[in-house]
């Protein structure tokens, strides 16, 4: 077995529910989720095409067959969330993959989400850190309106729109669990920081479409479902949710806040990555996470290079 097809570290939760580490870059940056509902199977989050054998590996090692799977959900069109979608999708040959409306059309072709990576990374990057990208056909891909609910097993997913992180981002409640699957609407919050203060969450606001007053209305309608746990692309399950979410409110402000004071700074780009780093230092340090800072920062390099993009991207829309 080649070492893509290997079977991936997972983690099992209640009510039918694995965590899948996808092995983006390292172990437990980034996850999809298995949900078995009787004889229905969907993934949410595809992952990139490099850790598809692996998710075909799990089913096979749990022996559910590829027919079973119903669904593939990306939260939003990202390339860490759908870059292997189409790649997945060749595999499964009964499923349906469910898009936001803002997202289906790229999916379906994925050429701006390949120009747009490329643009910020380069094309060597984006082969190295995604593999194939290919295309969904339309008569595959399910548009999942606001509220829309699809059934799984002899329950059902609903779809709730989820501006502020991206606005081609939804995130799936599952009544079942009383659980929400994030994406990256909930915040990133690595398993390396846990400690005695409790998990460490911070904002994403990877470029394009960092929208902080839409992100505050958005938290306010997840938290009307009352969920007991939130299911982190990056990375696994949290819960505590009320707690956690005035935490990313926080979070959200100060990043509000840094941005606005940095916008004419001269080097700015170097000067918001310092300053996003120093925040996360200071909040980790005030929750007594059990890594050394050099650690710390190592593990927060890429997210704190991207949130200063994302940062820069918004300040030049408000301008």
């Amino acid at each position: 077995m080649s070492p893509s097809s290997q079977l991936p570290p997972t983690r099992d939760y209640d009510h039918g529910i694995t965590c899948v580490d996808t092995l983006q870059e390292r172990p437990g940056l980034a996850c999809c989720y298995l949900l078995q509902r009787g004889d229905d199977v969907a993934f949410v989050e595809a992952g990139t095409a490099h850790g598809v054998p692996r998710l075909l590996a799990l089913l096979e090692a749990r022996g559910i067959a590829r027919e079973r799977v119903r669904y593939v959900i990306p939260t939003h069109v990202h390339l860490d969330h759908a870059g292997g979608a189409g790649v997945l999708m060749r595999e499964l040959p009964a499923a349906k993959l469910v898009a936001h409306p803002r997202g289906a059309r790229h999916l379906i072709d994925p050429s701006k989400l390949i120009a747009g990576a490329q643009a910020v990374y380069g094309t060597a990057a984006v082969q190295r850190m995604y593999g194939e990208i290919a295309p969904v056909p339309e008569s595959r891909v399910i548009v999942a309106e606001d509220a829309a609910r699809l059934p799984l097993g002899d329950a059902e997913l609903q779809f709730i729109d989820s501006p502020g992180h991206a606005r081609h981002h939804f995130c799936v409640w599952d009544p079942v669990s009383r659980g929400f699957f994030t994406g990256d609407t909930f915040g990133l919050s690595y398993r390396e920081f846990d400690g005695p203060g409790g998990p460490f969450l911070f904002p994403t606001t990877t470029p394009v479409q960092f929208e902080p007053d839409a992100w505050m209305q958005t938290l306010d309608r997840l938290l009307s479902f009352a969920p007991q746990r939130m299911y982190l692309t990056h990375f696994g399950s949290v819960e505590n949710v009320p707690q956690l979410a005035q935490t990313l409110r926080a979070g959200i402000e100060r990043y509000r806040t840094i941005a606005g004071q940095l916008a004419t700074a001269p080097n700015r780009h170097a000067q918001l990555v310092a300053a996003l780093v120093a925040d996360a230092l200071r909040e980790l340090a005030m929750l007594d996470a059990p890594v050394s800072e050099a650690r710390a920062r190592k593990l927060l390099a890429f997210d704190m290079e991207l949130n200063a993009q994302g940062l820069g991207v918004w300040l030049n829309g408000r301008a």
